[in-house]
């Protein structure tokens, strides 16, 4: 049966959710493909690019295929536009799980009342699920994405440690508003360089970076590559001119997000700002009477799972690692098992811990008991 987390034990503690791109894989692709290596192990956007590193036309179109792919579709995301109907589940597993957060920030009686969310995820599913919330109606909350300004909003790391707080008409009573406070790791396709700046937009109307004749080239790469039953040592060659690299190198360096080879921005502005972020974690894991619970994220990155790691020398620090799958699961276990202070949380037998289970098992104010499927053989 599923193992849950009781929410109810945990709304007057310092809460810290971590997420990761399973938490949108139903509206979004992630780094996975369906290659593998010579060693039956499955290729992901990382394990080629470092393959690729001294390859410079199939390091590009891999990196091409990745934006294409999974960066331009975060781009140009609208939620009024999803139709599929595992995505508009995913849309609205995002908005139950932002109430099971406000529904504790509704109990807890501290003057600052507030909830980190911290993100891998370049997309603004946080951002349109609590804006969506808000127009509803019935919750009375406020989204602090860590922007100051008016006609231009600039990011900053102090914002965060800001929050609102309302008084009676003779200013005789204090009340919190409660707060979700969501922080990109890894940036966000919103943001942008405005001088020594980060200004944040939040538009959809990107455009293809990579000329439809170039695109045009990666085809036979990148149908490959996504379909079962190839091995790397067969992916096909592209080749470009260096006009063509160049030219789509030059813009796919201005994005403001991590690099998934080596987690690293190429813009210094946002670099100093991944690691302010950093510290921000590390700081809000170091409290006393603290709680991390990360969903659908795989810890790939060593920044984050090294500092996660330190911070469980905290004996305060309570952490929920909620895997999709049992192999998972056991791949964390492995790798937590010095910390006596960590749950890992998987599956049971047959099942997988998508966001639809996470919030009903999982964490919710109301979970439900799990009844596993009936044996149709009776055995």
């Amino acid at each position: 049966m599923f193992e849950s987390i009781e929410p109810l034990d945990a709304y007057n503690k310092n809460i810290n959710i971590l997420i990761g791109s399973g938490a949108s894989a139903d509206l979004f692709p992630t780094l996975g493909l369906a290659i593998k290596n010579a060693k039956d192990e499955w290729e992901t956007v990382e394990t080629l690019a470092t393959r690729y590193e001294n390859n410079p036309d199939k390091k590009t179109a891999l990196f091409m295929h990745y934006y294409n792919m999974c960066i331009l579709p975060v781009q140009t995301f609208n939620p009024a536009n999803v139709t599929t109907a595992k995505g508009k589940i995913n849309l609205e597993n995002y908005e139950v799980f932002l109430k099971t957060l406000l529904g504790l920030l509704d109990r807890r009686k501290d003057l600052n009342r507030k909830i980190n969310i911290f993100t891998t995820n370049y997309d603004g599913c946080l951002a349109h699920s609590a804006d969506n919330i808000l127009m509803k109606g019935a919750h009375d909350f406020v989204v602090n994405d860590g922007t100051s300004g008016f006609h231009c909003k600039h990011l900053h790391a102090k914002n965060f440690n800001t929050f609102q707080c309302q008084t009676g008409i003779f200013e005789r009573s204090n009340y919190g508003v409660p707060q979700l406070n969501i922080i990109h790791l890894h940036g966000s396709v919103y943001w942008s360089k405005s001088g020594d700046k980060i200004e944040v937009k939040y538009k959809n109307d990107f455009k293809n970076i990579i000329h439809v004749k170039t695109l045009a080239k990666i085809g036979k790469f990148s149908d490959y590559i996504t379909t079962e039953g190839g091995v790397s040592s067969k992916v096909p060659s592209v080749s470009f001119t260096s006009t063509q690299r160049g030219n789509f190198w030059r813009e796919y360096n201005k994005l403001p997000i991590v690099n998934p080879t080596k987690w690293k921005f190429h813009e210094t502005v946002f670099e100093e700002h991944y690691y302010q972020m950093l510290r921000f974690l590390s700081y809000e894991l170091e409290k006393p009477n603290s709680i991390l619970i990360s969903f659908g994220f795989s810890f790939a990155d060593e920044h984050i799972r090294k500092l996660v790691q330190r911070s469980l020398s905290n004996p305060q620090l309570q952490t929920f690692i909620c895997c999709y799958s049992q192999s998972s699961a056991e791949s964390m276990r492995e790798e937590f098992k010095l910390w006596k202070n960590v749950t890992i949380i998987g599956p049971p037998e047959g099942e997988k811990l998508d966001f639809t289970n996470f919030n009903k098992y999982i964490f919710s104010l109301k979970a439900e008991k799990y009844e596993a499927p009936e044996d149709k053989d009776g055995l």
